[in-house]
């Protein structure tokens, strides 16, 4: 658990999965009610909605007035989560469409769902997707090199492994994965083309990577490639910006990350505003950003919900309130 947080688990009667289904068990879920929620009859969006369980979540923290939006770029999450919430739905308490969490701002703007009172970004991939051989999330079973999150558009890992060159792969490796051996595994992956299927790739990785390394390295390798497939670090920086467009003064963002590339962004933008870490000043010293971290720093799973749903080890929440511009504002300097 964060030093700077201590975790309950009491406010979601103790039950670490009460909003799992078999399409996802969504973590952290009572900090997300307790954090995100300022306005109980407030307008919520979750940009990740999954099979609904966070959404699910912040409608029973709602009163009948409060409002939940969820959008997600999967049609298979889309029907599970609108068929979950059929009864918010018909009530007129929910509303779910197709898109990316980068087309944020038109999204909303579309549905006249500007300002809203929070946000709720949950990243990486839901427990169906990595379960899922059809979807080529996961080297643990043989499926086709797929990985995107969208199945009916854009780049495949199949084509990046196959039609990408051996330094691009190298940089895909090294960038996207933090892999050590990203040069040596690049040119093994492109010796062994055609790599067709989730067995093919892993089988290159163990056969140039012993024990006790293989789980790492592929965990690594199948990770980096689902985020160049997905473009997941560029959508979500375009996420945090428009975020700051669409929550009111005073309403939060709530951000879950499963690895550092992602936490490094949403620590950088929340805290600083920017995605380089560095801090920008008014001409008195203080501190100029768009959000203020509540609190600063993570927020972990307990040892409950991690023994109960082992993928929330990884998770990392950040919570931010939205400043007021005009805090923003550098001030002038009187005339001398």
């Amino acid at each position: 658990m964060s030093a700077t947080e201590p975790h309950d688990d009491s406010s979601n009667g103790g039950d670490p999965l009460r909003y799992a289904t078999d399409f996802h068990a969504p973590v952290l879920s009572h900090d997300v009610q307790a954090r995100l929620v300022t306005d109980p009859a407030g307008r919520y969006v979750d940009a990740t909605l999954g099979g609904g369980g966070h959404a699910r979540a912040l409608l029973d923290a709602l009163g009948p007035e409060g409002r939940v939006f969820g959008i997600d770029r999967d049609p298979e999450a889309l029907a599970i989560a609108r068929d979950r919430l059929a009864d918010a739905e018909s009530a007129g308490r929910f509303r779910a469409v197709h898109g990316t969490f980068s087309t944020l701002h038109d999204v909303l703007g579309a549905e006249e769902f500007i300002p809203i009172d929070g946000l709720l970004l949950d990243l990486g991939v839901s427990s169906h997707q990595i379960d899922a051989p059809e979807r080529g999330f996961s080297f643990r079973d043989e499926g086709p090199l797929d990985m995107r999150m969208d199945p009916h558009r854009g780049l495949t890992a199949q084509q990046v492994v196959n039609t990408w060159g051996e330094r691009d792969l190298r940089d895909v490796l090294r960038e996207y994965g933090e892999e050590s051996r990203a040069g040596h595994l690049a040119h093994a992956i492109v010796e062994a083309r055609p790599l067709r299927t989730t067995r093919d790739l892993a089988e290159v990785v163990e056969e140039h990577v012993p024990p006790p390394d293989t789980v790492g390295t592929l965990t690594r390798v199948f990770q980096a490639l689902r985020i160049v497939v997905n473009a997941e670090l560029d959508e979500l920086e375009d996420a945090l910006e428009q975020a700051t467009e669409v929550v009111r003064t005073g309403g939060r963002i709530a951000v879950i990350s499963y690895h550092s590339l992602e936490d490094r962004r949403a620590k950088r933008y929340l805290r600083y505003g920017n995605f380089e870490g560095e801090p920008r000043r008014d001409l008195y010293g203080n501190l100029v950003a768009p959000w203020t971290e509540t609190p600063r720093g993570p927020i972990e799973a307990s040892e409950a919900e991690v023994e109960a749903n082992p993928r929330a080890r990884s998770a990392r929440l950040r919570v931010a309130t939205r400043r007021d511009d005009e805090e923003m504002e550098a001030p002038v300097p009187p005339l001398s």
